[in-house]
């Protein structure tokens, strides 16, 4: 596996240098200047023939290679201490709170949300920040309720919560939908990442970008299958850092190429954002309201059912820790929300100002959510350019890491231990349990390398789906959230609830989701797929567990009386 990343690393630097090392008198043809570097901060104004053929200098494809090969040293390095699947899919149960909390952090905000946040702000205002006035509630629920009730059980998979309370049928249903959603998200993720970010930085032709989702998931899932969980949160830890170092300097190379902070900041509501509202309504897409039922939605759906999240907790040592790791998570998110936030606004003026840096056919009005990939190539000097191209991919590989350690760990508990693959284990002599611990751990990493390989599949599928990428991420990526949640809900918190009214639920939630996803369903926009799918599951289940009941109970009464 490590040759196959490294011949990966190779291929992306080939393909990249290429692009990058054209003769100098070529470039000055193109770009009608002259060819010195560019130093940090400098007038970008003065270059008004600006070539939309830039590509990235060699100086950043060093940066991305010793980025890259970072990355996949932490995942030797663990390879290395890892002997048991217990250390490779929870790292022991010993995790760091904060560590975690920085993980959880980067792994839920993805490079998708890197780039769609910006391009919100630019299209439709920043109403979507509302989405932070629900955090500390969603820190007490998840927090204080959430967490102390999944932290009694002792499991690899969050999932073995929901037999034991209703059956095998449930457990397969959140399994599926689980695999179903996060196999999405990571394909979108590597799409985006490529089609946004890396195939406009390169220059490369549509043709390119099977082979460039292909080296960029490789990566990823190598050095996640060699170190298992610890090697995915602390290249999470890294990839925090680097991601928000990466929207800083492009924030403060634009201020200052721009004269200050009052080119860029509004002095009114802009013409193209919505009139701002407060109260939730359907008929608009933007009020505060809306947004806030969508991020509490969200985080707790996410938190209270997401095997990525309660992965993050059943590692950590005690309650207390986990709830720490949950609210650095959230603070971090709120950080990086405003700050991204802050960066469209700035990306918005400055290529307002400089117009002819655009791509042709580009605008920004047209061209939102490509505006900060188009600034790295234009607007940033060797090496910064680098950095800030990292700070993307380290919020693709994050994700995309934590995507499949978290798949790999369903995968493996839910399927293979439960339908023969570990059979055996229960019947090994102390001597012989240490080769089977090995056995283990290489079939999970041999499960970690497959499900890369379906990601990338399905990542040239969803390549094609156009639209504004925040709207996007939130109807399909973000589709069985809330019916994945419904299940957690009727198993923990409704006494009656049986198997037939629990997957009764689960069908009415997911039918709600798609009917307003794709049929706006009553005029719904995609701000109330998750809010109302919640709503009609949690109802329909605790009727129909009810109904069942009732039904069963008159049955055997009416038997006993026949008898």
């Amino acid at each position: 596996m490590r040759c196959l990343a490294g011949a990966a690393l190779v291929t992306i630097l080939a393909v990249g240098w290429a692009a990058a090392d054209e003769p100098p008198a070529h470039r000055e043809q193109e770009s009608g200047v002259a060819s010195e570097a560019q130093s940090p901060g400098a007038d970008i104004s003065a270059e008004t023939g600006a070539s939309p053929e830039r590509r990235l200098h060699p100086l950043d494809w060093l940066i991305l290679a010793a980025y890259a090969g970072g990355m996949l040293a932490v995942g030797w390095y663990y390879a290395r201490r890892t002997g048991s699947t217990e250390d490779y899919l929870l790292g022991g149960r010993r995790m760091r709170g904060w560590t975690i909390g920085l993980s959880l952090f980067a792994t839920l905000l993805s490079s998708l949300s890197y780039l769609s946040w910006t391009g919100e702000m630019i299209d439709n205002g920043p109403m979507f920040l509302a989405q932070i006035v629900a955090f500390p509630v969603a820190a007490v629920l998840v927090g204080w309720i959430l967490i102390p009730l999944v932290m009694r059980w002792k499991v690899t998979s969050a999932y073995e919560i929901l037999e034991l309370r209703l059956g095998i049928a449930v457990r397969m249903t959140a399994t599926f939908l689980f695999l179903s959603l996060r196999l999405s998200w990571m394909a979108m993720i590597i799409a985006a990442t490529t089609k946004i970010v890396l195939m406009p930085v390169l220059g490369l032709e549509p043709w390119a970008m099977p082979l460039v989702c292909a080296c960029l998931a490789l990566v990823t899932v190598v050095y996640t299958s060699m170190g298992g969980l610890r090697a995915v949160v602390l290249t999470d830890v890294v990839q925090t850092f680097v991601l928000f170092g990466g929207a800083v300097l492009s924030l403060v190379l634009i201020t200052h190429s721009l004269g200050g902070v009052g080119p860029w900041w509004p002095s009114q509501w802009a013409a193209t954002w919505q009139s701002p509202a407060f109260w939730p309504d359907p008929s608009r897409r933007d009020t505060l309201g809306g947004f806030v039922l969508l991020a509490l939605s969200w985080h707790v759906c996410t938190a209270g059912a997401d095997q990525m999240a309660l992965q993050r907790y059943l590692s950590t040592r005690n309650v207390r820790s986990a709830r720490r790791a949950y609210v650095i998570s959230l603070v971090a998110d709120a950080l990086v929300m405003v700050l991204m936030a802050m960066l469209g606004l700035a990306l918005a003026a400055y290529f307002r100002v400089h117009p002819e840096l655009l791509a042709e056919g580009q605008t920004v009005a047209n061209a939102a959510d490509k505006l900060f990939p188009r600034f790295i190539v234009v607007g940033l000097p060797p090496g910064i350019s680098g950095l800030v191209v990292a700070g993307l991919l380290a919020a693709a590989m994050s994700s995309v890491s934590s995507g499949v350690n978290s798949s790999c760990s369903v995968i493996t508990a839910d399927f293979i231990d439960r339908f023969g693959g570990n059979r055996s284990s229960g019947n090994r002599s102390s001597g012989n349990r240490s080769s089977g611990d090995t056995r283990q751990v290489r079939r999970a990493k041999i499960v970690s390398l497959w499900v890369g390989v379906v990601v990338v599949a399905l990542s040239l599928a969803v390549g094609t789906i156009e639209g504004n990428l925040f709207e996007v991420v939130n109807k399909v990526v973000n589709l069985f959230v809330a019916p994945l949640f419904v299940l957690f809900v009727m198993a923990l918190f409704v006494p009656w609830a049986n198997t037939s009214g629990t997957l009764v639920a689960v069908a009415c939630s997911v039918a709600a989701a798609v009917a307003i996803a794709f049929f706006q369903l009553a005029g719904l926009s995609f701000v109330w797929i998750m809010p109302v799918s919640l709503v009609v599951g949690v109802a329909t289940g605790m009727a129909a567990s009810g109904l069942t009941r009732c039904g069963v109970a008159i049955a055997r009464m009416l038997a006993f009386r026949r008898g």
